[in-house]
């Protein structure tokens, strides 16, 4: 259980140092975590890339990093090395996770979330149990967004329920491009792991 970090105004958070970020991280703060993605989503995309080769497989090596760090910032010991040599550390490990992989990732949380949301809206399906289980499907990813901040779960619905681009978000959300695209990144993050564990204990 975190102990929760008081908020502080959002000014602030460009004066805090990287280790700072990280401290009020382990304390649940999730603008610092965005000021901190904002920060280091560069370095840790380019440091991806160049191990994988491979675009789509470095934006899951940057979900499953700042997720990592979402979860684990308790664990960062300033002695052994800055934030940045951290989260390339965290990165690189997942690169070579992907790397040793026998297969590709088979879905990505955005597809999945596509796909289930179409398939719920569709005619109905030939097999009554069929329609039963996108039924199934379709609430699993509604309540997964409903669980989500008010702004992330706006973005999200707009983007991939609304059909709206990032920039279409941005313009009608009056809000920066770059945090439109921070708050899908952190969503689709916690999306992603919300679904793994539903689809863990259906199992």
């Amino acid at each position: 259980m975190r102990t929760p970090t008081p908020s502080i105004p959002a000014r602030d958070y460009v004066a805090l140092t990287n280790a700072e970020l990280v401290h009020r991280i382990a304390g649940g703060d999730q603008r610092a975590l965005g000021a901190l993605y904002d920060r280091q989503v560069t370095l840790v995309h380019s440091l991806a890339l160049r191990l994988l080769g491979d675009a789509d497989d470095a934006e899951d090596v940057v979900e499953e990093t700042f997720w990592q760090v979402w979860r684990h910032a308790a664990r960062y010991d300033a002695s052994r090395g800055s934030v940045s040599t951290w989260m390339c550390s965290i990165a690189r490990s997942r690169a070579l996770d992907a790397l040793r992989a026998a297969s590709r990732r088979p879905e990505r949380i955005a597809t999945s979330i596509e796909r289930a949301d179409d398939s719920a809206l569709a005619s109905p399906s030939s097999s009554p149990l069929g329609g039963v289980e996108e039924n199934e499907q379709r609430a699993l990813v509604r309540g997964a967004v409903a669980e989500l901040p008010p702004e992330q779960r706006e973005s999200i619905e707009l983007a991939y329920f609304g059909g709206l681009s990032q920039s279409e978000i941005a313009e009608r959300t009056g809000q920066p491009l770059g945090t439109i695209k921070t708050r899908i990144r952190l969503a689709m993050m916690k999306l992603r792991a919300r679904l793994s564990s539903l689809r863990e204990g259906a199992t």
